[in-house]
């Protein structure tokens, strides 16, 4: 097959569109490098009327929102998900591991829950507090001051606490907590779970002229119009795509990356989803930013003469460490909820309040922490409102069941009165834990698959174990009946799949030993130094805290030593 060249020769090409290759997009261009940005998906702006899911009625859409064609209802913004037509993946058997990937300008940062922690000093070190997994080669100290400008430069509401593995920053104002947060926030205390005010990027007050402040709509997952919450596509591409300093490709699959006698990378070669033909781009760097499982894979299917396992792979650790949040949940009736008058409870899309990992693990039977994310109130009923809510009569000594009247009733005395508990926590990186190329299935474009070989250890079951007790504390704290069985070791105490929280790292993870690691400590691959990685697959260890923000940081960072590297005409 014929491959066609481009004969444009790009300081930079950042493969991926989503978090970290947004965060490069923005500080290369606005560094004036000739900069050429590959996205697998189409191009997408919130503001697009044609594509706009925020603001629209339940009945505007099949089923009523119900997920017909996107694992998180219609009305999620996110095309793709743990199911990508024509592009699957395998599994090594008896192991599982779920892979989401998004495929649209902006990624995944287009539907998350915009949750934003920073890691904490001894995230970075926690080797150093338990022995286990490694220690990162860096210190939050090395990080502070990218968070510190992100906080700025992104904006994201929160309050500082004192709390030493929780950092402070520079916030924004937080909305006040609902009722149900502040029925939450009794409860809790009185359980010994400490709360304090969520941590998300979304805008509670104005940052800049080109963003719109949060009207509380909640509906962040749907992607915001007025670009008041964070995605990647509205804050750094669009941007940078309409002053004219990047050429975007999207609907263009990176195949691999291009190396030169020498083992040095000369560019990347995709498919144009659009004619399905094969093409080359050539660039001075290539920066890797298509998620942690994405990445491995172009990285293991760059094999030449001079990396014969792989780019980047002499180590064979490209794919290896893999690891996930671990996530376990609980809901619960609260009577005293009941009845309510009802009124816009809307708020930020998620949660107003937050409970960071409290304890000391030293008098547990497990490693590493968790923190609790809040749902409940008043919502736009939806699809699958009212969890079967007839069956609560149960509890007030109702007839349960019921049509007509009654089943309207029903509705209105129950709405609002189920409060849910989400526990997301810290899983051990494992050398076992990997995903490798399948050398006997590739996608719909050619291309060889990943193949998963994951598995949960105890450490993570004992952690969902204790969740489950906790939530169940709270709740009874509560005063609430807590819906469903505590799930025993049979059901792994309700830990969820790995890869379903959507948090995966690890697969590229740097380290100060090329034996043992894929990059440095700037994610610049050990085997290749004009590829960097800047996603989630450069983290040697994941914290209780969700990834984004601490990607975005890492990526920021690596920029400038790009951008430094590049002045000093070392690559």
């Amino acid at each position: 097959m014929q491959i066609i060249e481009n004969s444009q020769e790009y300081d930079a090409i950042i493969v991926g569109s989503g978090a970290g290759g947004g965060m490069a997009t923005h500080m290369l261009a606005n560094a004036g490098l000739k900069v050429a940005v590959v996205e697998a998906g189409p191009y997408f702006d919130p503001k697009d009327e044609e594509t706009r899911t925020q603001l629209k009625w339940p009945w505007e859409s099949p089923r009523r929102g119900a997920s017909t064609n996107r694992a998180f209802g219609d009305y999620d913004m996110s095309w793709g998900d743990w199911k990508v037509d024509g592009e699957p993946y395998t599994h090594e058997e008896g192991t599982k591991f779920m892979w989401w990937r998004s495929r649209m300008l902006g990624g995944r940062t287009n539907h998350w829950g915009r949750i934003s922690l920073r890691f904490g000093p001894t995230d970075f070190k926690h080797k150093d507090v338990d022995g286990l997994g490694d220690n990162w080669p860096i210190s939050y100290d090395d990080v502070k001051p990218y968070y510190d400008k992100l906080d700025k430069l992104v904006g994201v509401f929160g309050s500082n606490e004192g709390l030493p593995n929780d950092p402070d920053g520079f916030f924004l104002p937080p909305p006040k907590p609902r009722l149900h947060e502040l029925y939450y926030i009794k409860a809790a205390r009185k359980a010994g779970v400490r709360v304090i005010p969520s941590r998300l990027s979304i805008l509670t007050k104005k940052l800049n002229d080109d963003r719109g402040v949060c009207f509380y709509c909640s509906q962040c997952g749907r992607s915001c119009t007025q670009y008041a919450d964070f995605s990647a596509s509205s804050v750094f591409v669009i941007p940078a795509k309409n002053s004219g300093r990047i050429d975007l490709f999207t609907n263009c699959m990176v195949k691999s990356v291009m190396t030169d006698s020498e083992g040095r990378a000369t560019g990347v070669s995709y498919i144009n989803k659009n004619d399905r033909r094969e093409y080359q781009l050539k660039g001075r760097t290539v920066v890797l930013g298509a998620s942690a499982c994405s990445s491995a894979r172009i990285l293991m299917n760059s094999k030449s003469s001079q990396h014969p396992n792989g780019l980047g792979n002499s180590s064979d650790v490209v794919g290896r460490y893999l690891h996930d949040s671990t996530g376990g949940g609980r809901a619960a009736f609260v009577p005293q909820l009941m009845n309510r008058k009802t009124y816009n409870e809307d708020g930020v899309g998620g949660m107003h309040v937050y409970s960071p990992w409290w304890l000391d693990n030293k008098k547990l039977d497990f490693p590493r922490g968790y923190h609790i994310e809040i749902w409940g109130g008043m919502g736009m009923p939806s699809y699958g409102f009212g969890f079967n809510h007839t069956e609560f009569n149960k509890y007030i000594g109702g007839d349960i069941g019921g049509y007509g009247d009654k089943l309207r009733e029903d509705a209105k005395r129950f709405y609002g009165a189920v409060i849910g508990l989400s526990g997301r926590g810290e899983a051990i990186a494992r050398y076992d834990n990997r995903c490798t190329i399948d050398p006997n299935v590739v996608d719909q474009w050619g291309i060889p698959v990943l193949k998963f070989d994951y598995k949960w250890s105890d450490y993570e079951r004992l952690q969902a174990r204790h969740m489950q007790k906790t939530f169940e504390e709270v709740f009874d704290a509560m005063g609430a009946h807590v819906l469903g069985d505590t799930p025993g070791k049979d059901q792994d105490y309700g830990l969820l799949a790995p890869g379903q929280i959507i948090h995966e790292v690890g697969t590229t993870r740097m380290g100060d030993n090329a034996k043992t690691s894929v990059t440095n400590k700037y994610s610049q691959l050990h085997d290749c130094d004009n590829v960097f990685v800047v996603d989630a697959g450069v983290f040697t260890s994941q914290a209780d805290k969700n990834c984004t923000w601490t990607i975005m940081a890492l990526s920021m960072r690596t920029s400038e030593y790009i951008i430094d590297q590049m002045k000093k005409q070392n690559i």
